[in-house]
């Protein structure tokens, strides 16, 4: 019987495109999926090729190389454990179980522990790309067991996107490391799609501008410094018109954004380690109440807004937009990798942060340019406490806050929300302050709840009977 390198479990277009992948750089592969129809197309698609599809675990496990290299692309929750359940009968000591899903790190960490118990190798993998990416190259975010990333290093460094830096895959730490950086990936991707979308209902109803008007200037953006996937896909959008309307497509669609938790656990998670990421945690917010549709129709009848009409130089507020924009994506990165710093001491991940903005430079849906820079400012200095802090970031934010001030205050003398930006910018203005008005707020916990406070002048803890 001829054995594959890999298997995949879940046959739907993100396995299907990486079973191709690693076929299509000289690793055979094995496929499994529990509906017979999905095993008959694909089989039928993957024929000529060296991919066995089958619709039997045993038959699926007997046919690859020891140890075995089994990776996941199953929906994360209860599908996941099922499947592992379903496969451990057939496994043997040192075989791999790779689960590429969007699965909580909690999650991840429970099961690495629970297989490791049975001599089996678990491995949470972060996969950024989408269809196109699994297919053509994803950035890849492995963690789990390190003896045995060699055993897959081959491999997952051949399938994931190349950049003039290298493979965009490494190994990023223990346990659940992998997942948790995807996790982060997905709520810098939910801080800076956030802004995209700002930017346009600024440009919209604060600059006055048409969709296709508002198209150029994104391109003319995405061919500048500020190149990222994420605005090349706006264009993409902006550009599309409606075949039976001739409008643009994006104008004709309900404004409810939907989410899949990834946002909203990097959010969670942020609040548990004591991080602060409000661009990102907005972010998700955003989303929740472009949900509240029917209600927000009923509101816009009752509750009523500013009059007045931006006035000012239009050329000089789109210069300060794209500036306000730069800014803002910044402190989304900030925020992510300040995220990161903290939860890699508590998880004890041991993150390399310029490894993993070097990985994502390719492959994944936030790589941009920027993080050229960003990969330079850790290289620079891992131990960087927060972005915002290294010299290239310090030097813009110092040279273009004052744009995204501008742009904050138009946007709200006429009453468009741009929550993200003003969140940004409280960041920016929160972090460089030398002293808050938290000495009032630790007075006031004093006087309600005995929570004690420091002093500036002396050393101790005090405490103060307030209404003497």
């Amino acid at each position: 019987m001829v054995k594959r390198h890999l298997g995949v479990v879940g046959m739907g277009v993100m396995g299907k495109n990486l079973a191709l992948n690693a076929e299509s750089k000289g690793f055979s592969a094995a496929g499994f999926d529990i509906d017979p129809e999905k095993v008959k197309k694909v089989a039928e698609a993957v024929a000529g090729k060296e991919i066995t599809v089958t619709n039997s675990l045993k038959d699926f496990v007997a046919v690859l190389e020891k140890p075995r290299r089994i990776l996941l692309m199953v929906p994360a929750g209860k599908a996941v454990d099922a499947i592992v359940n379903d496969l451990k009968p057939y496994l043997e000591k040192d075989d791999i179980v790779i689960d590429g899903g969007n699965s909580f790190f909690k999650d991840t960490e429970r099961r690495v522990q629970e297989l490791e118990q049975s001599g089996l190798r678990f491995f949470g993998m972060g996969v950024s790309g989408g269809e196109e990416g699994a297919l053509h190259g994803p950035s890849l975010m492995p963690g789990g067991h390190e003896e045995s990333y060699r055993h897959l290093e081959p491999l997952l460094t051949k399938m994931a996107a190349q950049t003039k830096a290298g493979p965009c895959c490494t190994y990023l730490g223990p346990r659940g490391a992998g997942h948790y950086v995807k996790m982060v990936h997905n709520g810098i991707e939910y801080g800076i799609l956030q802004l995209i979308c700002e930017t346009y209902d600024i440009f919209k109803n604060v600059a006055r501008l048409t969709t296709p008007e508002i198209h150029d200037i994104f391109a003319e953006w995405n061919a500048s410094e500020l190149n990222s996937y994420l605005l090349e896909i706006t264009t993409l959008v902006l550009g599309k018109k409606d075949d039976e309307t001739g409008k643009p497509l994006v104008d004709l669609i309900v404004d409810e954004a939907q989410q899949k938790g990834t946002g909203k656990w990097t959010a969670q998670n942020a609040m548990d380690l004591g991080v602060a990421v409000p661009t990102l945690s907005y972010a998700v917010e955003a989303r929740i109440l472009s949900g509240q549709k029917k209600e927000r129709v009923a509101a816009a009848d009752i509750l009523s807004g500013p009059k007045e009409v931006f006035s000012g130089d239009l050329t000089a507020f789109i210069n300060n937009l794209r500036e306000a924009y730069r800014v803002a994506v910044a402190v989304c990165y900030a925020q992510g990798f300040e995220q990161l710093r903290v939860a890699s001491n508590e998880y004890q991940y041991n993150l390399n942060f310029a490894e993993i903005a070097r990985i994502w430079k390719g492959g994944c849906i936030i790589r941009a340019k920027m993080l050229d820079h960003i990969q330079q400012s850790f290289a620079m200095d891992s131990a960087l406490p927060n972005l915002m802090l290294a010299p290239t970031f310090s030097a813009n934010i110092n040279k273009y806050s004052t744009a995204l001030r501008e742009v904050v205050k138009a946007s709200i003398h006429v009453g468009t929300p741009c929550v993200a930006f003003s969140t940004s910018l409280g960041y920016i203005d929160s972090y460089r302050q030398e002293r808050l008005p938290a000495n009032l707020l630790q007075a006031l916990r004093d006087c309600f709840g005995a929570h004690t406070y420091h002093r500036i002048d002396k050393e101790g803890v005090f405490h103060t009977e307030w209404a003497k």
